[in-house]
């Protein structure tokens, strides 16, 4: 019986009709093993993954192949997206074994849950030197039957591995000029000075990395680092992985130039390239940087906002092309005949020649993903906006792309932060009230009665699965962001209220931090990863907040363990830059104080804007005015307008400028 139909998921519930006999993740299902005998296949994958769907077509809808698995394993499907915390033990085990991972995930676990054999996608029959599934399938059930002993060697072997993995601590001490110094030094060595980003393909875009090279250029002024972080944004501004007519961006680009790229849409990548870009048009006042800030939030606006006011996960990479077959990017590409069938033949030769599209494409059957070419030269701006709005109003008329309609509370945190600062920045009122509109959401559904986050909700139900790390640290990001551009202090009582969370549930001894609460259910290892990915690692988002929470309210427990957190920076960073810019953004902040901004006067008024713009890494702003000013946040406490203007006060490490009332003064103090 498949047990998947009253599940949340969009993904899980994408195998409710297979014939395979699925588990969600749940003690009976190993209880169920137990009584069986058999081994448990744990499946793990997620709504926008394409091969995941091609595996589910392949081997979990056909009916030899779910008939063999159902007599012969229990198999578990996991949404990696709900449960990061299964995903990121097995997934640890899976790269250790192997050398590699990915998605989908197929592990091979006894009833105990301990990992035995691993892999990731396996064909229906054997292709490239990879057994079919239906090999391994048979394989394991032989040693299961035959070499149980083996089985439960290898088994022990590899928790007890698991377990010598856990990190002591963070490392000894913060984060000084020396670590940064050599981070940024490893980030050169492996930065591509002809296409921008680092490192080859596939290529992912570095928004971490980014926002670490734009807050040290701030903080020391070095144009190396702003040049990096610029180049980096125009190579993805322009290239395969924008999309070109709707905004947003890709998952990454499958090839080094940015050309190709992997079509899934994802809120967190889409909501901390909304941020880069906003923050890239503060330091540089670059037209093109505010273009992509705002077009992306919109972008995340009209195609991933639910109708309660959340961020849906994902747009899938696949759709049906116009034969009705179901293949990746067919949304998205186009012929040089698709464009002359809905432009004419001299405004698709001058399409072709503006976004790159060949006779001989750049995909796959002479389709061409759009593009803006180095080489296509000058170009009439009104022609492009009226070729560019044919060609999305004719794409509207495609099948669309499938959506994951789960909000997950961490990725609806880093949607806040860039809408609520893209909005302010922009003068843009609509964006902040969606971004208060996802902050409501979280605290009336993922917070609700419980008083602890939950991971997931869709259609406002809050799922079953509590909220781990990460959620906590970007959902209280997202809320001091608010704060600063609203001026309401209850945001910054929310952050609180989950950072001390964090103080209770999280955290260890010497400033480590767990992925998990301590009362959450017991995996085989409490999985604890410092490591930014896709994301900001719990660890670093933590960090980050914590920080931004002291300097708001003075709080000493809570700078201590912003500080121990970062311990593991200093340790991390010169050796591999790339997977800790969200933990080298917050050093950068930890390095320049970070500078705490009062503004004694309306909110959204010229000195709040200003010190909203300000360029000083990781600066905490109030603003409020009257009497009850200082009851919403604590730094506007004693501090009054002088001679009845709005006034701005500036302090970092104890010490305070005078205040000021002039908006230029205030710039030149914030960096602006």
């Amino acid at each position: 019986m498949n047990r998947l139909a009253g599940v949340t998921s969009p993904y899980l519930l994408q195998h409710a009709d297979n014939p395979v006999d699925w588990w969600p993740w749940a003690p009976e299902a190993f209880e169920e093993a137990r009584r069986r005998d058999v081994p448990v296949l744990l499946s793990v994958g997620y709504s926008a993954c394409h091969w995941c769907h091609v595996m589910a077509h392949e081997s979990f809808e056909d009916d030899e192949t779910a008939a063999y698995l159902n007599a012969h394993f229990v198999p578990v499907k996991v949404d990696r997206e709900e449960r990061p915390d299964v995903d990121a033990v097995y997934m640890e085990a899976v790269q250790a074994a192997t050398g590699h991972g990915g998605w989908p995930m197929t592990v091979f676990l006894t009833p105990d849950a301990e990992p035995f054999y691993f892999g990731t996608y396996f064909p229906p029959e054997p292709r490239h030197g990879s057994p079919s599934f239906q090999q391994v399938l048979e394989g394991v059930t032989t040693a299961w039957t035959d070499r149980r002993e083996e089985v439960a060697e290898v088994a022990g072997r590899i928790v007890a591995d698991l377990a010598g993995r856990s990190l002591v601590h963070g490392g000894d001490g913060v984060p000084g000029e020396s670590e940064v110094a050599q981070a940024l030094l490893g980030l050169t060595r492996e930065y591509d000075e002809q296409h921008g980003g680092f490192g080859g393909a596939p290529k992912f875009p570095p928004a971490m990395a980014v926002e670490f090279l734009l807050r040290h250029h701030a903080r020391t002024g070095a144009e190396g680092a702003l040049q990096m972080a610029a180049d980096t944004c125009t190579a993805m501004a322009r290239g395969g992985i924008y999309d070109q007519l709707g905004g947003g961006f890709a998952r990454y680009s499958v090839d080094r130039e940015w050309i190709v790229p992997h079509f899934e849409k994802m809120l967190y990548d889409n909501a901390l390239l909304c941020r880069v870009y906003a923050h890239l048009w503060r330091a540089t006042g670059s037209d093109e940087a505010r273009r992509i800030a705002l077009e992306t939030a919109d972008f995340m606006v009209r195609e991933l906002r639910t109708a309660e006011g959340g961020f849906a996960s994902a747009l899938d990479a696949d759709s049906e092309d116009a034969e009705g077959r179901h293949v990746e990017g067919a949304y998205y590409v186009w012929t040089p005949e698709q464009l002359r069938d809905v432009l004419g033949e001299d405004d698709a030769a001058f399409a072709a020649a503006c976004f790159g599209v060949t006779e001989e494409g750049t995909f796959e059957e002479g389709a061409s993903v759009l593009r803006l070419p180095g080489d296509a030269g000058p170009v009439d701006a009104a022609r492009v906006a009226g070729v560019r709005a044919r060609l999305l109003a004719a794409r509207d008329e495609r099948p669309h792309p499938g959506r994951d309609n789960k909000v997950v509370a961490a990725w609806n945190g880093l949607a806040i932060a860039a809408l609520a600062e893209t909005g302010a920045y922009f003068d843009r009122p609509d964006l902040v009230e969606r971004a208060t509109e996802a902050a409501d959401l979280l605290v009336r559904v993922h917070l609700g009665e419980v008083a602890r986050l939950t991971r997931t909700s869709k259609d406002g139900r809050a799922g079953d699965n509590a909220g781990v790390l990460e959620d906590y640290g970007d959902v209280a990001e997202g809320f001091l962001a608010l704060a600063a551009v609203t001026g309401e202090g209850a945001w910054l009582e929310f952050a609180g209220f989950l950072l001390d969370i964090v103080l209770e549930q999280f955290t260890g001894e010497g400033g480590q931090l767990f992925d998990t609460a301590h009362d959450a259910e017991q995996l085989i290892r409490r999985p604890q990863d410092p490591t930014d990915s896709a994301t900001p690692s719990g660890w670093t988002a933590a960090a980050g907040a914590l920080l931004s929470y002291a300097a708001y309210t003075g709080s000493e427990p809570h700078r201590t363990a912003a500080e121990g957190a970062l311990g593991v920076v200093k340790a991390l960073g010169p050796r591999v830059p790339r997977f800790v810019g969200w933990g080298l953004a917050v050093a950068e902040a930890l390095l320049d104080g970070p500078r705490e901004v009062a503004v004694a006067g309306p909110v959204g008024g010229e000195l709040h804007r200003t010190a909203l713009l300000g360029r000083a890494p990781g600066a905490v702003v109030a603003a409020g005015e009257g009497p009850g000013a200082g009851a919403e946040f604590p730094l506007l406490v004693d501090r009054p307008p002088v001679g009845g203007e709005p006034t701005a006060y500036v302090c970092r490490h104890f010490v305070c400028d005078a205040p000021t009332t002039d908006a230029g003064e205030l710039a030149d103090k914030l960096g602006g």
